[in-house]
Formats: structure tokens, sequence, C-alpha cells
């Protein structure tokens, strides 16, 4: 029996009969995938800005189910299967489940006429890169790439101070990133009975249920990328940006499992890559977190020094020691404008400020050095990626 919805999707109308034209103060509908820890900062950020409701939520983890139907006021359904959100009669999907689950739900987000806020990065390997972008561009959705500094205000102008010849010609960027698993990231013990591992998994290859995978899935190759898809795909979205150049020609990546011997990836590592015109480096390690995260752009007149609470801009030739030139501080969280980016963008259907573009070569600029380290420390662009 032919109904409405399956004529829909036999005439390939489904995307068009799924949008609605919403006023400014219409409240947006949200369907959630993957409602982890970081589904709640963004939900976090979503409470500052609204309004809107959560209608559906998708994991394959109950407890995690059971806290956003609670956060929802009982209203939002639940379930295991993400392609049941689809279904529902939602404006736009949040996604934040592991990475290499990321460009199949988004492809079908898209295809279902949803837009989408998509965590980073993005991609899970280099191919799904035009597999993603393929997807966009073909449809009339927004998606949002989980990349916050681009609509951090502090990171927006600096990024205006750098294209605008500020520092001089900038011939090197130092990145960089230290955490501490042992102190900052203990995880919760998992309820394996109330974990449908089998979903969890997806594309990967079938292996035995661990709890160090599911809490700590980003550092094991099955599921994400270590620092480098992880950490440093924040921040290299920040030079491509400022630097107008997004593609390395050259990836150097030194590195080793010094504290983490469990995990798949890394837990040391020290990066270079060669842009045309500029270089950037990269160090982080996971078990000391003094200094957390940030960025310096070394330019022939001045350096600027930049993290997520603000930057400092020193100049050539002021005595050492002296107070930086100009700074400028945050005084909100990115992610809140960034969301609320994605909410405007959803009403009045303008590009984001994180495109898929950006989304895509910030990803694969990790994926380029994960595959340096795997091919004796070096590698070179274009490269085989099999």
């Amino acid at each position: 029996m032919l109904n409405r919805r399956s004529f829909l999707i036999a005439s390939g109308m489904t995307a068009l009969a799924a949008t609605r034209v919403l006023g400014a103060n219409d409240t947006i509908r949200l369907g959630l995938i993957g409602a982890g820890g970081r589904m709640r900062n963004l939900l976090d950020a979503a409470d500052k800005i609204g309004p809107y409701q959560i209608v559906a939520v998708s994991d394959v983890y109950g407890p995690h189910r059971d806290a956003v139907k609670e956060r929802s006021n009982g209203v939002a359904t639940t379930h295991l299967d993400y392609h049941e959100v689809l279904d529902q009669d939602i404006d736009a999907l949040l996604i934040a489940s592991p990475d290499h689950w990321h460009v199949r739900m988004a492809v079908d987000a898209l295809a279902a006429g949803k837009d989408v806020y998509l965590e980073k990065p993005v991609t899970h390997t280099i191919e799904e890169g035009a597999t993603l972008t393929r997807a966009v561009r073909s449809s009339k959705q927004i998606l949002q790439c989980g990349m916050q500094q681009r609509s951090w205000t502090h990171f927006r102008d600096a990024v205006d101070m750098i294209q605008g010849g500020s520092l001089g010609r900038v011939v090197q960027v130092r990145t960089y990133w230290w955490q501490n698993y042992h102190r900052n990231w203990v995880p919760k013990p998992v309820d394996a009975q109330a974990l449908d591992w089998k979903l969890w998994l997806g594309s990967a290859p079938d292996q035995p249920f661990s709890e160090e995978k599911f809490n700590h899935w980003r550092w094991f190759w099955n599921f994400g990328g270590g620092a480098m898809t992880d950490l440093f795909t924040h921040w290299i979205d920040v030079v491509h940006w400022a630097m107008k150049s997004d593609q390395a020609r050259e990836a150097q990546m030194l590195a080793d499992k010094y504290v983490f011997d469990e995990w798949d990836c890394p837990d040391t590592i020290q990066a270079a890559f060669r842009y045309p015109g500029f270089d950037v480096v990269y160090e982080g390690m996971m078990n000391s977190s003094i200094d957390d995260g940030g960025l310096e752009f070394r330019g022939t007149e001045a350096t600027l020094k930049i993290d997520r609470s603000g930057f400092a801009v020193y100049r050539e030739g002021v005595p050492s020691g002296q107070n930086p030139v100009l700074t400028e501080h945050s005084f909100r969280d990115g992610t809140i404008t960034h969301m609320e980016n994605f909410f405007e963008c959803i009403k009045t259907r303008k590009e984001p400020n994180a495109p898929v573009e950006a989304g895509v070569a910030a990803a694969r600029a990790g994926h380029f050095g994960n595959l340096a380290y795997h091919h004796g420390g070096q590698s070179a662009w274009p490269t085989k990626t099999a």
C-alpha cells in the first residue's frame, strides 16, 4: 500500500518534504545521535541560546538515552537505531557519535532532509571527505562542522589581524595540546548489559567488548585517530583559516606510546607539516596537562599567541619581558556562539561559519599526520592511503 511517506521516498522528494520555513522566534526541533559527554556540552550551549526542543535521541547505551529523556522533561522519544530518529518530525540533527560513524550518519541525515551539526573530526578516513562534501553540496541542507573556533570572537579577530598583515610574513605556526587522562579523563564504569556493543561497532571489525575502547575510543584506530584528529584538528583548522591554505605538501611525525600501552594511537607526539610558504608544528602528550593547548603564529614583525581564553600580540624589537602590545580575552565559550550560528543558519539558510570543506580539510591534516606515523614517520602529498 502506497502511503505519503513511501511515495516521497520513491519519488526522491524526501529532502524537499522534510524542510519547513522557520521564523526568527520558532522553536527548533532537534534529534540527537550519540548522547555521551560531548552531546551534553552541545546541549549546554544550546540551552543558552534557544528556543529548541529535543524531539528524539538515539544512542546504543541505555543510560545515555535515559539522561536525554530526563533532560527533555520526558518529551523526547528514545531509540536504539538512529534511522528511527531521522523519521521523526525534526528540523536538525546533532551528531556526536564516535568518528567511524560520522560520515554515514551525516549522509543519511542529509538525504532525509535534515540540517546537521556534525562533531569533529567530520571524517574517519581521507577518502570519506569526498563522500561527505558531495552529500552536502548536492543537497539543500545546512551542515555545520564542530570547529567552534570559527565562531569564537577572539579567534575571528586574530584571523583578521593575521590576514591584514599585522604580524608581517608568517612562516611558522606552532600548535600544542597537553592533557592528562590519568587525572582528568577517568571514566565511569560501564553497564555492559545496557549497551548494544555490536551496534556500537558498526562498520568496525568484530571484536570483544572492551570498557577501555568504549570509554576512550578516540585512541583506537578502528574508531578514532588519536590526538591528531581529536585535538590537532581544531588548531590546524585555525591555521588553514588564517593562512588561507589548507593542504600540506609533506608531513613528519615522531610519536610513541610511552604511558598508555593499551591504546593503538600514540600518547606522545611531535609532528611537522610543510605548507606552501610556511611550516606548522604540533606537540602534545596525554599524561601532562600543564599549559593545556594553543597556537603561536610567528611573523617577521610580531608573534600572536592564542588559546581558548584569549590572545596576546608581541612586537618584534620590544625588549624581552615587556608586556604584549595587544591582548584580547574571551568571555563566552565559542561552542555557544557556534551553536547560535547553526540555529541562525537553519532559519536563514545562509552558509554556516564552519562549512563542510573546512571540516574535511582539518580532518585530512590529522589523517595525513597519522599516515606519516604509519609510514616510517614521513609522508608526502598526494599519497596512497591504502
